[in-house]
């Protein structure tokens, strides 16, 4: 699993790239920690190059949204079977605001 920051309209941009698995989503935690310790206005998780993701993943989301409180806005871009079908099925896209591309995400951050 491989991970990147970028800030795209005011929004702190992770992408997230490979498998988010039990050994990887320590990594996902540690990288989603060290970005709301700045306290962004808006974080979006870009899954979209993400391969497969278990259940420690979507615990890893979860965490972040809690940590974030309603200091952060989080946004989850989505989209596949290795990805959204998951959040969908948990009912984790009634957590947080699910997108299925990075534009949309931005977009709908823009609305709110």
């Amino acid at each position: 699993m491989s991970t990147s920051v970028a800030v795209h309209d005011g929004a702190t941009v992770l992408t997230v790239a490979g498998e988010v698995d039990l050994a990887t989503a320590p990594a996902l935690e540690t990288a989603i920690e060290g970005i709301l310790a700045a306290k962004p206005a808006a974080l979006i998780i870009d899954l979209s190059g993400v391969s497969f993701l278990a259940s420690a993943g979507m615990a890893a989301l979860v965490a972040a949204h809690q940590r974030a409180g309603q200091a952060t806005t989080i946004a989850v871009v989505a989209d596949g079977p290795a990805t959204s079908r998951q959040l969908k099925m948990t009912s984790l896209d009634q957590v947080f605001a699910l997108y299925s591309t990075l534009e949309s995400a931005l977009a709908g951050l823009r609305e709110d």
